[in-house]
């Protein structure tokens, strides 16, 4: 028997829980349906949990800064600790999750959901018919097509490790990469990182980034840029994963092997031909209200919806316009102005607006401002060495265009510069605006 419902989210994570509660609250039949335990990437395996974890390691690292300062004593990373304390926040998630959509009248189906038609879809032996259907099912890794390629662990298989291996070699050279590395090298790891483009964080500034890879030098951690990884074997005694580097062929030895080279949207289970839904290049081709091209009945958001940065706010922001278009017909378009991202490696790096190499591009008159500063107040209170900005302003209108950070702070501090692109506040607006000091925001007035 089909069972009808005014709108069937596929995913449970951020995406599909905000649009599911708003449609939900005015007065729409819902259901949701996952494969995985309810909560979705960020809560469960991304965002949050690996948090947790850089927050140990940030406490750890800032008291091994300190030694000598003040601080005395032997510290250390009890991994097993760490995880169970990441657990205190994870495992009750998906009961919670569940509750408080049965508490919504929300119905909650497990499984994998894949389209029999235009807006019917089956999970296990249910059929469920929406009137409309909203794509929320998140990512997952991207495949490399490398022999041995079995053999790597994500993202959420590092996040759940209950013991920490001694030789990890991470492929790629992103997020994933960076933030694992800085967590695993100080808790004790021989970590490798093995990229495939010519430098690390390729969403970032590269002079700031370049400023940032001293702290990878120091933690010992080995990057090597340039370098296609071509198979991975697996030994009695662990993996062999084999690359090129300017023609020369090298070998890594490792206890793990980890996924950190990218990811793409989770479509693969979903049989998107029987919905007539239109993807190419593995992308959904949507309109500006995040409405599938050919079936009108079927949306998008976050992760899948791909229109926007892979990131958590952003899923949420699509959510929003999806549920508003909804309920009150297409109207609402999504706005991406002024998205902040930050890698959050210690010392964090953090971007949000135009880069100098697109302003380049778009012929935009910018002055910048941007300097290395190691000798300021917020780095030496810290004993951080890593510390530095680069800010890009309209020539014209003194409008900030674009706001690049590394060192202490700077993941809380580039959200002031995400306020001031995306509602358009000029350096004016900020130099004179009395920040409480010393916080990192207090020297905000100095980089302008």
């Amino acid at each position: 028997m089909t069972k009808q419902y005014d709108l069937v989210v596929i995913g449970t994570g951020t995406a599909a829980m905000t649009a599911a509660m708003r449609v939900r609250a005015a007065g729409w039949t819902v259901a949701i349906i996952d494969h995985r335990p309810f909560g979705g990437t960020c809560a469960l395996r991304g965002c949050d949990p690996k948090k947790m974890l850089i927050g140990g390691a940030d406490a750890f690292d800032h008291a091994r800064r300190m030694h000598g300062k003040g601080v005395t004593g032997d510290l250390q990373i009890d991994w097993q600790k760490l995880m169970a304390f990441k657990r205190t926040f994870t495992d009750p998630v998906p009961e919670k999750m569940e509750q408080r959509y049965r508490e919504k009248g929300i119905d909650a189906y497990h499984g994998k959901a894949r389209f029999l038609g235009r807006n019917t879809v089956q999970v296990a032996g249910d059929v469920l018919e929406g009137k409309h259907i909203l794509l929320a099912s998140g990512a997952e890794p991207i495949k490399l097509n490398i022999p041995g390629e079995l053999h790597m662990m994500d993202n959420d298989g590092f996040l759940a490790l209950e013991a920490l291996p001694k030789r990890i070699a991470l492929v790629g050279g992103g997020y994933i990469a960076a933030e694992f590395s800085h967590v695993a090298a100080r808790a004790g790891a021989k970590v490798t990182i093995l990229q495939h483009g010519a430098r690390m964080l390729k969403e970032f500034d590269p002079d700031l980034v370049g400023w940032l890879m001293a702290s990878f030098d120091a933690l010992g951690i080995d990057v090597q840029t340039n370098t296609s990884v071509e198979r991975i074997e697996k030994t009695p005694g662990g993996y062999q994963v084999f690359s090129t580097m300017d023609g020369k062929q090298s070998m890594v030895e490792a206890d793990l092997v980890v996924h950190a080279a990218g990811r793409a949207p989770a479509f693969d289970d979903l049989d998107l031909d029987a919905a007539g839904v239109e993807t190419e290049k593995g992308q959904l081709k949507l309109n500006e209200f995040l409405q599938s091209v050919l079936n009108p009945s079927v949306y998008a958001a976050g992760d899948a919806a791909r229109m926007g940065p892979p990131l958590t706010p952003v899923s949420s922001h699509d959510a929003k316009v999806v549920a508003a278009n909804l309920l009150k017909g297409n109207h609402q378009k999504a706005n991406y102005k002024g998205v902040p991202s930050v890698a959050f490696t210690i010392p964090p790096i953090a971007t949000v607006g135009l880069s100098e190499a697109k302003a380049k591009e778009k012929g935009v008159k910018v002055r910048i401002q941007t300097e290395r500063a190691p000798t300021w107040f917020t780095a030496r209170q810290q004993a951080e060495p890593v510390y530095g900005y680069k800010i890009l302003i309209d020539d014209e209108t003194d409008l900030i265009l674009g706001a690049h950070l590394v060192g202490p702070h700077v993941d809380e501090v580039i959200n002031i510069f995400a306020l001031a692109i995306r509602h358009g506040l000029t350096t004016e607006n900020l130099k004179t605006t009395m920040f409480a000091y010393p916080t990192g925001a207090s020297d905000i007035g100095s980089m302008l």
